[in-house]
């Protein structure tokens, strides 16, 4: 029987912009083969994969090479489709439990909210190559349980990195999140986020790299709400704000594609 699959640009609210996912609503649980087959199918930088539980559903993200423990952007598009599609009312709270504990979705007029866990950084010592896969100065460098955060000096050096990305793909972390201070008026910082080692070079917009971002920032500019820009060619738009251990981060998001699956 074939299923629907639908293709989601989350972090904007134009097509062909932000980071775009595709989303799989199953009647049941699949085995993690087929569905890595499927992202990798895909190619996209997350395919996300739900199963109905009670009030909440079963939430899994893949990239095209691996599966993944937290995922921004497919999470955004997920509760996206699922209102749009009628999986749920169009006020109701979308609930994802995911290996990284319980993640919720609300609507918020053309937004979405979602609470996410906040993923704080410590400083670390820059692992052999980083300098030299970047092409940049280290301005600092720090590293949480899933990638290494590094400033480099403006908004003008972050944009035009050129990453070595075989290099990058040697260090054992999921990414590397680069950032810096905004230039451009209206945002407070920026970033890119590169992951070569889980099968994509650039994410376009990487909503989960924005946990570790916003303590990151909290402690810089001395606030805890923001509103940031990932600097891919795509480009994508992130409010964040912290809440105590969670990070509160909000899109918008919009269908570009409705397909079946026939497999």
């Amino acid at each position: 029987m074939p299923l629907a699959i639908v293709q989601v640009d989350a972090f904007t609210a134009k097509p062909f912009a932000g980071n775009p996912a595709a989303v799989c609503v199953l009647p049941s649980a699949r085995d993690a083969i087929w569905m890595q087959n499927v992202a990798r199918e895909m190619n996209l930088s997350e395919t996300a994969f739900l199963v109905r539980d009670g009030e909440a559903f079963h939430l899994r993200w893949f990239t095209p090479a691996v599966e993944v423990d937290l995922c921004g952007h497919a999470t955004l598009a997920s509760a996206h489709a699922l209102w749009e599609d009628g999986h749920l009312k169009k006020g109701e709270q979308a609930r994802f439990q995911t290996r990284s504990g319980l993640l919720t979705a609300d609507r918020r007029a053309e937004w979405i909210e979602m609470d996410f866990p906040v993923n704080a950084d410590a400083p670390a010592d820059a692992p052999p190559g980083l300098g030299e896969a970047l092409g940049a100065a280290l301005q600092y460098v720090g590293r949480n349980k899933f990638d290494y955060i590094v400033e480099v000096e403006s908004e003008t050096a972050l944009r035009n990195l050129k990453p070595n990305f075989t290099l990058l793909a040697e260090i054992p972390v999921r990414g590397v999140i680069v950032t810096a201070r905004s230039e451009t008026a209206g945002f407070d910082f920026v970033s890119r986020f590169f992951a070569p080692a889980s099968g994509v070079n650039e994410d376009p917009v990487t909503g989960s790299a924005h946990c570790c971002l916003a303590p990151f920032w909290a402690k810089r500019l001395g606030k805890t709400e923001f509103t940031a820009y990932q600097a891919s060619v795509r480009g994508g738009f992130v409010r964040v704000r912290l809440n105590g251990e969670r990070c509160i981060l909000a899109g918008q998001a919009v269908t570009v594609l409705r397909g079946e699956l026939l497999d």
